[in-house]
């Protein structure tokens, strides 16, 4: 009788321990199918793919695990950048069709080295200011004020004496890297001081129509070299102007990108193209404002194929809410597409965040950075039933002070509920960071689940055509593009060789 009851009990347990094991396998896989690219089927070939980057991918993680002191995403991204080539799984990522680029500003791709020798042409002129340098291409001295004295970049290299330290000292000017970020950057105050100290200097330097036009097209062949093959551009459309001073319309400028952009796709032609959002700063009145309405407007009527939409940009915390122009916007939203910066803040509950609710409500395509977005459920729930795209720049918000460790940064949040996210890099160039790829693998190794693979990641492509502003037919044709490339990917994926 014992024996019996012994044994019945046991089998209860055995059973209870079976039916409790099946509910928390239940949950797991619950959590992974409603994670973004939860239900996409691999093929074969796709499935031995998967099977080697997250070898490498746990690799690096459970190390990270034993050793949280070692792990990379925990400190500011100054401080691993230089070590994520070296990771295989950073390599596979490069290599991976990425899709497009949805958010990025024109001025801070490149980075410091294509700028430095920018500086090595002819005719322009250098003025030394306490503040920095202020550069101007032109035939002779320049006449705009300075505090310093005008002279050509030529000689003053050459008067240097030691051209290697001069370049370095010069080169410091159009990078945020330093060695020592935590000390150099305490706050988001210092960190967006140098940022925008950055575009103040590069400006003059990048808008020689000359340097514009070929800045462009060497953007877009980095992107190519990257794997990408469709940008949506931001700009506030600098004057460009020519060496004897004269100074164009910022139709212009628009015009000048779409050039550039015709040459390149002539010369490319499995890239897709380029598209252009006029981003202005925000920190403005309600007039000029309304002079950045009539600027989109005459761009969108001169290049309507090219014009994608319109934007305001800036520090969000410092600049305007979007409740200050909301009339002026709305009645001019069915002209335009809005993909406004929105929620790119650690603050809650003021108007900042607010301007979630605003970007919503004017019908904006995109959201750009909706950093504080997770902060507001019921504006989750919209961004879901609208199928608002969010545009999420993870190495951005690194380095300009919203998080830290990066495994705390929302992105999580939006991935495990497959909310509409768009990977993009922001200004990639000012952190000497690849086009896209740091952001991939940040994103891919340092904030998604450890059992997000590569499903996650094609989602994450194929997410970044799907919410561009391309027409029906032109998103059919970039998306049979991609998926050509990444079947060529799969098919000459080497583990071994990585």
């Amino acid at each position: 009788m014992i024996r019996a009851l012994f044994l019945f009990f046991s089998i209860v347990t055995v059973l209870c321990d079976n039916q409790y094991a099946e509910k928390r396998q239940k949950i797991i896989e619950d959590e992974r199918r409603i994670s973004l690219g939860g239900n996409i089927k691999l093929t074969d070939k796709e499935e031995a793919v998967n099977k080697c980057i997250m070898k490498y991918k746990h690799s690096e993680l459970d190390f990270a695990f034993d050793n949280p002191q070692f792990f990379n995403f925990s400190h500011h991204y100054f401080l691993y950048k230089e070590f994520i080539p070296n990771s295989k799984v950073f390599k596979i990522i490069k290599n991976m069709p990425k899709g497009a680029v949805l958010h990025v500003h024109d001025m801070g791709i490149l980075g410091p080295d294509y700028l430095l020798n920018v500086t090595y042409m002819d005719n322009l002129y250098v003025c030394f200011q306490t503040n920095g340098p202020q550069f101007r291409f032109a035939y002779k001295t320049p006449s705009i004020a300075c505090s310093g004295q005008w002279q050509l970049m030529s000689e003053a290299r050459r008067r240097s004496r030691n051209i290697r330290d001069f370049d370095a000292r010069l080169r410091k000017y159009f990078t945020l890297v330093v060695g020592d970020p935590d000390t150099v950057y305490p706050s988001i105050t210092e960190s967006w001081t140098v940022f925008m100290d950055y575009f103040v200097t590069v400006a003059p330097l990048l808008s020689y129509r000359p340097v514009w036009e070929q800045y462009f097209y060497d953007t877009l062949l980095k992107l190519k070299n990257e794997n990408i093959m469709y940008v949506e551009v931001r700009s506030v459309l600098p004057i460009l102007y020519e060496l004897d001073g004269t100074e164009y319309d910022q139709t212009v400028t628009a015009k000048a990108y779409k050039k550039a952009t015709t040459k390149f796709v002539n010369d490319y032609p499995e890239f897709v193209g380029a598209k252009l959002i006029y981003a202005p700063p925000r920190k403005v009145d309600k007039a000029t404002l309304t002079n950045y309405l009539d600027t989109a407007r005459k761009i969108k009527e001169d290049i309507p194929e090219f014009f994608a939409g319109f934007d305001l940009v800036g520090q969000e915390d410092l600049g305007k809410p979007l409740i200050e122009f909301a009339p002026q916007l709305l009645a001019a939203a069915s002209e335009f597409n809005y993909f406004f910066h929105a929620g790119e803040t650690d603050w809650y509950g003021c108007h900042t965040d607010d301007n979630l609710i605003d970007a919503i409500l004017l019908g904006a395509k995109r959201i750009g950075h909706a950093y504080a977005l997770p902060k507001h459920p019921v504006l989750m729930r919209e961004v879901v039933n609208k199928d608002i795209g969010l545009e999420v720049n993870v190495i951005s918000n690194a380095v300009l002070s919203l998080v830290r460790d990066v495994r705390n940064h929302p992105l999580n949040i939006f991935l495990a509920n497959d909310l509409p996210v768009v990977l993009s890099s922001d200004d990639p160039g000012v952190w000497e960071a690849d086009a896209i790829s740091d952001d991939f693998y940040v994103a891919f190794v340092g904030i998604a689940s450890k059992t997000a693979d590569l499903r996650m990641l094609k989602a994450l492509a194929i997410n970044s055509l799907k919410y561009s502003v391309l027409d029906s037919k032109g998103k059919t044709n970039a998306l049979n593009r991609f998926n050509l490339h990444w079947n060529q990917f799969i098919n000459n994926f080497n583990c071994s060789s990585y």
